[in-house]
């Protein structure tokens, strides 16, 4: 690796973060100090980290060496203080806490609104099984279908596009139909509401029945737009500009502070410090995008299939 692309691996770490390969999400207990401190995560965050961290040892070792070794500068002759780094590290503090608060609750809402998802769709196959005679087994395998098919549907949607092979297909037209429109779940939803429109026209529902499905159907949508809301509308830019600007000179200025006095310590001493800025910061941008795959994001996939599970075992 030439020092150009080490250089450019390290600015984009400090400036545009870290796009993580997919990860299923973590289960542990968080009782288990020993499981977690060693887990292999940690090694995860390490490795994405490394470029930034081998930049700053290198960084910190020829500043000691040039200080200590090369112009001889000694304490008697220079007296440095860390009051700027205490002061900064105040702001920097508050700075990472709202950032981390900010993308925790992005997480935490989108977590809601798929747990609210899960007994929307439980109430609504619930009431269609309640709606539709048990005779009319046609409507009953449509609907098992077409509801977990909505649900992946949006959760590729937040992602990078639906896959048709997780779709179960209704009839030999429905993937077809489906790939002619670029909102999927948008297309799926029309079909439910056609649906159950049609069962009231044919006498098959009254109009109560009628309004409280629609009240189900009406948290569909509702839930996908503040799911996209999430996705689509990203933490202010200036914000996390300066975010990263002051991570980055903080941990750039520090080794002057440490220099004389700790002499080569003052290498594991940035690192260390560096190390547990950069990680804060890593874990705020892997949770503030919530539907994505990195090892903190939301187990879209195995909500996804539990709806499934409960709509099926409901209707069929």
């Amino acid at each position: 690796m030439t020092v150009a692309e080490v250089g450019g691996r390290v600015a984009n770490i400090f400036l545009n973060g870290v796009i993580a390969p997919y990860f299923p999400m973590v289960s542990y207990n968080p009782r288990q100090w020993f499981s977690l401190i060693f887990h292999s995560y940690s090694k995860r965050v390490m490795m994405k980290l490394m470029p930034a961290l081998v930049f700053m040892t290198v960084y910190s070792t020829i500043l000691v060496y040039f200080s200590i070794d090369f112009f001889k500068i000694h304490q008697a002759d220079f007296q440095p203080t860390i009051a700027m780094h205490q002061l900064l590290g105040i702001v920097l503090g508050l700075f990472l806490v709202f950032r981390t608060n900010t993308a925790y609750d992005r997480w935490w809402e989108g977590r809601r609104l798929w747990g609210g998802l899960v007994n929307s769709t439980r109430n609504f196959a619930m009431k269609l099984h309640a709606c539709i005679s048990k005779e009319n087994h046609e409507n009953r395998e449509w609907f098992a279908r077409m509801i977990p098919n909505f649900i992946f549907a949006m959760k590729e949607n937040l992602r990078t596009g639906v896959q048709f092979s997780e779709l179960d297909a209704t009839d030999e037209t429905f993937i077809n139909d489906l790939k002619k429109y670029k909102h999927k779940p948008n297309r799926i939803a029309s079909h439910l509401y056609r649906r159950v429109n049609d069962l009231y026209v044919a006498g098959k529902i009254t109009g109560d029945q009628l309004i409280n499905l629609d009240k189900e159907l009406k948290d569909f949508i509702d839930m996908m737009g503040a799911c996209e809301r999430i996705k689509n509308t990203p933490i202010p830019y200036s914000y996390m500009m300066y975010v990263k600007k002051f991570i980055f000179i903080y941990i750039i200025t520090l080794p002057f502070g440490f220099v004389v006095q700790s002499g080569y310590m003052t290498v594991p001493i940035v690192v260390l410090v560096s190390y547990v800025l950069l990680s804060v910061e890593l874990i705020a941008e892997e949770i503030e995008d919530p539907f994505g795959r990195d090892v903190n994001d939301l187990p879209l996939d195995e909500l996804a299939l539990k709806i499934k599970e409960n709509v099926k075992e409901i209707l069929l």
